[in-house]
């Protein structure tokens, strides 16, 4: 570990990586920009608690006044629950964020970096992002643009596991799934053979591997970074099947908030948040539930995870 100059780790999260104990990191942008006041202090402590509960140490990550941390806690945790001047940061935004001495929330892709600094191996976050549904026209109405976010190249440089339930729904999921492919970012199911769609179950898109157990799962990724591979390795699993949205109520609520979105002029970072309100607006709350069901199943899975890779590697080095 090289973090001492560049991440601050909390006393529990140092102890942890110091007597080589397992370690989930957790983001901060689904507290601070993803769910609403108070939802977001009910998400906090449902994935925490997830994490003990199954003998791990959660390290929510994020920019406070300038430095990036590892184990956002107390007052600091306060604040960004509160969202008082927090931003929202993506990795290329981790050196102005640092050199401001802002506060900034951690996207996926910038917690990949802090999580890739310091040593930890696993990460558990609700959807990562992806690529978005075209949204906008250029050139008399001939071109399409497309926002991709900066999520899918921080999982092609960083050798973390992380535990989602697929990429979020309000983005183009088989474009997505394309790029992933492409960037060599291997895809494993959770008991499950088809990509889920964060808040839905069933996408359509089947996936080529399948594992059952947590320990399956640390045995792949070892294997995959042996060979010199530097992805990530992508778990996922589907939303809490009775809390989960059927597939017509969802494309419904998202074709409706693409258009909301697109008659207001939302684009870049404010798209995603943007169209998740709009969604749990249009879903009268129920797409809420499903997201904060499944980021404690996803911890929770991460910290099993993460507690197979520790077990795995003591095992072979002694």
């Amino acid at each position: 570990m090289n973090s001492d100059a560049t991440v601050h780790l909390s006393a529990a999260v140092r102890q942890a990586l110091d007597r080589h104990q397992p370690v989930v990191a957790l983001e901060s942008s689904v507290l601070a920009q993803g769910l609403p006041i108070p939802a977001n202090r009910s998400a906090a402590e449902r994935m925490v608690g997830a994490v003990e509960r199954q003998g791990a140490i959660a390290a929510i990550s994020a920019i406070t006044r300038g430095r990036p941390v590892l184990g956002l806690e107390g007052q600091d945790l306060e604040r960004f629950l509160c969202r008082d001047g927090v931003g929202k940061v993506s990795a290329r935004d981790l050196g102005v964020a640092m050199a401001r001495k802002a506060d900034g929330a951690t996207t996926v892709a910038a917690t990949l970096v802090l999580a890739r600094v310091a040593g930890i191996g696993v990460f558990a976050t609700g959807g990562i992002g992806g690529v978005h549904r075209s949204s906008r026209k250029l050139f008399e109405g001939s071109v399409q643009t497309r926002d991709e976010s900066a999520d899918l190249l921080e999982l092609a440089r960083s050798r973390v596991v992380v535990v989602c339930a697929g990429a979020k729904s309000v983005l183009d999921l088989p474009a997505t799934w394309e790029r992933l492919e492409t960037l060599g970012v291997p895809v494993v199911g959770y008991r499950t053979l088809e990509l889920p769609g964060f808040f839905t179950v069933r996408t359509g898109i089947r996936l080529s591997v399948r594992c059952d157990t947590a320990g399956e799962i640390a045995r792949v990724a070892r294997c995959h970074w042996s060979m010199g591979n530097r992805q990530a390795v992508l778990v996922v699993q589907p939303p809490p099947a009775e809390q989960a949205l059927t597939d017509e109520e969802t494309e419904r609520a998202i074709d409706q908030a693409v258009a909301d979105a697109e008659s207001k002029g939302i684009e870049g970072p404010a798209t995603t948040p943007f169209l998740l309100e709009a969604v749990n607006r249009l879903t009268n709350g129920r797409s809420l539930e499903v997201n904060l069901g499944l980021l404690e199943r996803n911890a929770e899975l991460a910290a099993d995870i993460a507690c197979a890779l520790m077990a795995q590697t003591a095992a072979v080095t002694t």
